[in-house]
């Protein structure tokens, strides 16, 4: 539990400091070039952004909540098997309200970091936090799935 606390607080920390700056560098016209010049980037920029809820982001987040779902039910099959956790404590996951209340939030951080980078006009990192969380939890939740199952070597003397 402390690792996902830690790499949330990184994760809310990057998320909020590079809107940021960046933002401070792009106020005002750059030195020397002309008003006209800069009111036109700034049209340009208009035709560029997309409303948040656009069809594109809709599947993104469908496809993040699909591959958390999939991570959920891959780890439920995991721990059966015998295996043990490697993200999260073990009672987190066999406590299974709270597992898919993690999974949940996680699909809503995703969601939640893409918005910020919308809201300070950067659509491409606002694009990619969702293909990256996408293949992330796939690739999660197949090698789950690959995972031998574990056989425990009986004990001499035990029935």
């Amino acid at each position: 539990m402390r690792g996902l606390l830690v790499l949330l607080l990184a994760a809310t920390g990057l998320i909020t400091c590079l809107p940021i700056a960046s933002q401070a560098q792009e106020q005002g016209a750059p030195v020397g070039v002309p008003p006209c010049h800069s009111r036109n980037q700034g049209k340009a920029a208009a035709r560029r952004a997309h409303r948040f809820w656009d069809r594109e982001n809709d599947w993104l987040f469908a496809g993040v909540g699909a591959s958390r779902t999939l991570d959920y039910f891959s780890t439920l099959n995991m721990r059966r098997r015998g295996r043990q956790e490697i993200f999260l404590t073990n009672d987190a996951v066999d406590n299974h309200a709270a597992f898919a209340a993690i999974e949940t939030s996680a699909t809503g951080l995703s969601i939640g970091a893409a918005y910020l980078f919308h809201r300070y006009g950067h659509h491409k990192l606002e694009r990619w936090t969702s293909i990256v969380h996408l293949g992330l939890a796939t690739t999660g939740a197949v090698r789950n799935y690959c995972l031998k199952t574990a056989h425990f070597a009986a004990t001499p003397g035990s029935p």
